[in-house]
């Protein structure tokens, strides 16, 4: 099996746990801004994209260099093993980006990368005319960032949050991937109750019935790189099986949804249904000023509206007051919030423990964390 040099894109604040989600599948790894870098043969490839429940997608570094004129990128790009990924009759659009360089036309970027590869599959496989193009996908990407052109290709295809689970959804979705995050930034474990009362369309009870019996997130869905004749079927197969075999579906689970919208309920129990856990999941219409419960060290997991919008904010923060009340019996549970609106605690009632800053597509937000007692420890 081949090296390669592998990169899990991550949304900015997800790289510790995406950089854990690495490790924990047995690759050294770096952290950087937005993504994670680790070297990886075949499997490596497959594994991540199968396993990583907080990056965005898996990619392959074909090259990074520097590149301040349109001659430089042309010849520098030229100069890497396009061969060694793609196959003579490849099918290779180039998408692009560029953030504070000089060559800022992404359009003439993405132009110019595409003919150097161009040149290069053609002097490697002794072509003189059109390359076909009628083979399989490799989805290349030249990203510029302060001169520094990388030149990657996409192993993931659709966005790993694409989980194919999300039958339905509501008009403000929380992505997979956000909501596994949410939940592993947590103190749950599966022998402990969870709840989502702000449920919506299922997505964090759900990622949270995944996590809790083991379930690779990729598991039922297809990947762009099982196109690729150099990643060989028996290693798509072995992932799958090792995937088949940690999965512990006889982990009982104790996990609610609750959502005011009786529409978003019915969705939600869609979604689970599509995900293989509909009956691991308890999903009911209800307010939030009317949750209580007579369990004990539990967790919950909410992402209720923000208020973003004119006229809303009010009774929003009405709903947050209403629901520091509802929790205020709950000693013992662990509460986590997510909200971009920077008076959550004062009208919840409680500073929270700890703060932890994510982002919710563009929306910058925080995580409030309220952690409740721990429970007694055994007698010996």
């Amino acid at each position: 099996m081949s090296k390669y040099d592998l990169i899990a894109t991550t949304a900015m604040g997800l790289e510790a746990i995406a950089a854990k989600e690495v490790r924990d599948l047995g690759y050294e790894c770096e952290v950087e801004n937005g993504r994670i870098t680790f070297k990886g043969d075949e499997a490596a490839i497959v594994r991540s994209n199968l396993w990583l429940r907080t990056a965005d997608r898996v990619r392959i570094k074909v090259g990074e260099f520097k590149a301040t004129s349109f001659d430089e990128l042309f010849e520098k790009t030229k100069a890497l093993p396009w061969e060694r990924y793609m196959p003579e009759n490849a099918e290779f659009p180039v998408s692009g980006k560029s953030v504070k360089s000089k060559l800022f036309s992404v359009s003439d970027c993405q132009a110019i990368v595409k003919k150097a590869i161009v040149e290069r599959m053609r002097t490697k496989y002794n072509k003189t005319g059109w390359l076909e193009e009628n083979g399989p996908l490799f989805k290349i990407e030249v990203a510029l960032h302060k001169d520094v052109a990388l030149l990657t290709i996409d192993a993931s295809g659709s966005g790993l949050h694409k989980r194919g689970y999300r039958a339905g959804q509501g008009e403000a979705p929380l992505k997979e991937t956000l909501a596994a995050a949410l939940v592993m930034l947590t103190n749950w474990n599966p022998e402990k109750p969870f709840a989502d009362p702000f449920c919506g369309s299922g997505t964090i009870p759900i990622e949270a019935a995944l996590i809790g019996q083991n379930i690779a997130p990729g598991f039922n869905r297809e990947f762009i790189s099982e196109g690729w004749s150099w990643i060989p079927e028996k290693v798509w197969e072995d992932a799958r099986n090792e995937a088949e075999d940690l999965a512990n579906y006889d982990q009982p689970l104790d996990i609610t949804g609750a959502d005011i919208d009786h529409r978003m309920v019915k969705i939600a129990e869609e979604n689970a249904f599509e995900a293989g856990l509909g009956d691991l999941i308890n999903f009911k219409q209800m307010q939030v000023r009317d949750f209580t419960t007579a369990k004990e060290y539990g967790v919950i997991v909410g992402n209720p509206p923000y208020g973003e919008r004119l006229g809303e904010k009010a009774a929003v923060q009405r709903m947050y007051a209403e629901m520091g009340s509802a929790f205020a019996p709950l000693d013992t549970w662990s509460i986590y919030i997510l909200t971009s609106d920077e008076e959550f605690e004062t009208h919840y009632g409680r500073k929270a423990t700890k703060k932890r800053k994510l982002f919710n597509g563009f929306i910058r937000t925080d995580y409030y964390q309220y952690w409740g007692k721990r429970p007694p420890r055994a007698e010996k």
